[in-house]
């Protein structure tokens, strides 16, 4: 699934966009919130010049992010949020972050509202806690209503040492992915490659690139490295990089899993397809994350 927040200008747009599509993608996440709008002004803009190809796509939308994170705030920024992509509706909504002042129940009903009007599909969402999705989920099944589906929040072989942004939710740890193979509830990875941690350079500072600073504090830490290594081991081993090795972590789960990643580059999409045709046996993602030696 390609994030749509590393581009600046329609001609670079067009180009990732349009890669994308050509190497079999069709799924496309935005947030109401990232840079004013201009990604979904963007994707908006390559739609329109692409008048064939929106029910082919799979659009997500996220709004309700903090300070504005409120049902009244939900509302309106999805009728923005859909103005801007020029689309009659959200195939997947997400909120982008959760207030736990405000019960579950008042944005059950009004994810609910919106999708008996057709403008939005599925839904769940980014960076809740599983406790507020239980909330959310036994409201909704005590009064018949449409469940939480999904969640996004970061899921990635290094381990989120400190949050990429304030008040943002890993799902890494071993309480987290017990859950989702208990529920099966879809999980919508971001930073799903530790934003290059893998990577044996940093990448190009092009968009909403992180720092050296940032990928210090976030991703930094013992465990982590010695899973690089045990990355770069296997890589070697199956003939690919240690960032596709770290994707098929993530998508080789027993529970489903979906891979949100930025490309700034061309060269980036190109390096990070490998990744999906790579599988990974339970032995090989637990020895991955440190949970058993190798025989």
């Amino acid at each position: 699934m390609l994030g749509c927040d590393n581009q600046r200008t329609y001609a670079h747009a067009a180009a990732v966009f349009d890669a994308f599509v050509e190497h079999g993608g069709n799924c496309f996440d935005t947030a109401f919130g990232c840079w004013s709008g201009l990604p979904e002004k963007l994707l908006g803009q390559w739609m329109k010049n692409r008048a064939d190809v929106r029910d082919e796509l799979v659009i997500i939308v996220k709004g309700a992010h903090t300070p504005h994170c409120d049902p009244a705030s939900l509302t309106s920024q999805l009728h923005a949020s859909l103005e801007r992509l020029g689309s009659d509706r959200a195939d997947l909504y997400l909120m982008h972050r959760d207030n736990p002042a405000i019960p579950a129940s008042e944005f059950v009903e009004v994810l609910n509202e919106h999708h008996a009007a057709g403008r939005i599909g599925a839904f769940g969402g980014s960076n809740w806690s599983i406790a507020r999705v239980q909330e959310a989920n036994a409201y909704e099944k005590s009064r018949g209503l449409r469940p939480f589906t999904m969640v996004s929040n970061n899921f990635s072989l290094a381990q989120m040492v400190d949050p990429v942004w304030d008040g943002y939710i890993s799902a890494s740890d071993a309480e987290s992915r017990a859950w989702f193979t208990r529920e099966q509830t879809a999980l919508f990875a971001w930073s799903s490659q530790a934003r290059g941690f893998f990577l044996p350079q940093p990448p190009p500072a092009v968009g909403n690139s992180p720092t050296e600073a940032e990928i210090v504090r976030c991703w930094h830490s013992e465990e982590n490295f010695r899973r690089r290594e045990r990355a770069l081991e296997l890589a070697r081993e199956k003939g690919v990089e240690a960032i596709n090795v770290a994707l098929a972590y993530v998508l080789c789960q027993p529970f489903p899993t979906f891979a949100l990643f930025g490309p700034r580059t061309l060269e980036e999409i190109r390096t990070s397809l490998p990744g999906m045709s790579l599988e990974l046996t339970p032995e090989e993602l637990a020895w991955l994350n440190l949970e058993r030696d190798r025989r």
